[in-house]
């Protein structure tokens, strides 16, 4: 059940556009507050990728799961150890009492995001970041098509089969996916032409980033 890293990484590009933004939120807030000892791995894969939004994604992600403090407790008290003796819920656990931790706490949010910023741009061929995502043999988008194990897995559970097919088979979600790959594509354009030739993209030159002495019109103030 291991996420798929660039699927995570176009997911949270593609959280900069308004559209796209919707989508991926309503699916996360969908996600968590189905969480029950049941229906807990589509709720534990939307609490990973929100991990990576909150330091990776906009900045209102953090405001927008306030809300969700409650679902993301009740899976800190997950207790679950499969038939192989793998402890789901200690590693469910740790993730819920890690995404609150950068809900409640801003100072130690923003630490991470610089960290976070730090790791992408500092170290060359860093993940997903020093791929090229501009190639059109067709492998990104097979990849992104692929993304669906990212929020719902290869190996469902017969009690999750029924939500999971309803939320893949919905328009919103298939949108998204399909949407992913010329997200890709286009994001680099209007970056820096020094980081863009390096395959990286600074959250500075992003064109909803406001900097001081230079603010930026961010589209997402308006959602």
């Amino acid at each position: 059940m291991a996420a798929d890293v660039h699927a995570i990484t176009l997911i949270s590009r593609a959280a900069f556009e308004v559209d796209d933004y919707e989508r991926i939120v309503h699916i996360l807030h969908l996600r968590l507050s189905k969480f029950d000892e049941v229906n807990w791995r589509g709720s534990y894969k939307a609490l990973v990728l929100l991990e990576h939004l909150l330091t990776h994604g906009p900045q209102r992600i953090a405001e927008e799961f306030e809300s969700d403090q409650d679902f993301i407790t009740d899976m800190a008290n997950f207790s679950y150890v499969d038939d192989k003796g793998f402890d789901w819920g200690s590693s469910v656990k740790k993730k819920a009492e890690r995404v609150i931790e950068l809900l409640e706490d801003r100072v130690y949010l923003k630490e991470e995001r610089a960290r976070a910023r730090k790791l992408t741009f500092g170290i060359k061929g860093f993940g997903s970041f020093s791929q090229n995502v501009s190639s059109t043999d067709g492998t990104n988008s097979h990849a992104v098509l692929r993304s669906n194990s990212l929020l719902f897995g290869d190996h469902h559970h017969h009690h999750d089969v029924e939500l999971e097919s309803n939320l893949l088979a919905s328009h919103e979600y298939s949108n998204l996916l399909a949407t992913n790959k010329r997200m890709a594509d286009d994001n680099l354009k209007g970056w820096s032409t020094t980081y863009r030739s390096h395959g990286y993209a600074m959250e500075e030159d992003h064109p909803f980033w406001d900097k001081e002495h230079q603010t930026r019109v961010s589209l997402l103030s308006s959602v």
